[in-house]
């Protein structure tokens, strides 16, 4: 698969998020590896924009990867470089930084132990075969991972 080529992410994941950010902003809590609602503007509709993201959290500083190459969400934040995380009812701006290849290969090795749920997403696209970590560190330069830098709190 060629870098940065768009994977179709399957059919029931739209509603499934949509379901998951309307839940998570009436503060319902999610348990196991904490999903958050990242919201950015739109790069073409200036629009609020959000998708579920699961960050793992590594050396105090959290990280989220983009499992579906292609992503819309990937274009706007790469657009507007800041964005809002939403735990529950709790808002934080932040910077959203892209990593470099080199920089990225660590964090996806480590990437299917922090979040187990992604394993299955990228197999079920293809991107990965048996979820070992040797295949997600393949993956750098493929699936952008990016740094989360807190900018402040927001009011609920």
């Amino acid at each position: 698969m060629g870098s940065g080529e768009p994977v179709k992410p399957p059919w029931w994941l739209k509603p499934m998020n949509k379901l998951f950010i309307r839940m998570s902003r009436l503060g319902v809590r999610f348990g196991g590896e904490s999903p958050v609602v990242l919201t950015v503007l739109g790069r073409k509709s200036g629009q609020p924009r959000s998708t579920p993201v699961t960050p793992m959290t590594v050396d105090g500083k959290e990280y989220i990867v983009c499992g579906f190459p292609g992503a819309d969400w990937v274009a706007n934040v790469r657009a507007a470089a800041e964005a809002t995380v939403a735990r529950g009812r709790r808002r934080e701006r932040v910077r959203v930084v892209e990593l470099s290849a080199d920089e990225a290969r660590p964090l996806l090795r480590i990437w299917p132990t922090e979040v187990p749920t992604g394993v299955g997403f990228l197999k079920r696209s293809g991107l990965v075969t048996d979820g070992r970590p040797e295949e997600f560190e393949a993956l750098a330069g493929v699936c952008p991972v990016f740094r989360l830098d807190l900018l402040g709190a927001q009011q609920p």
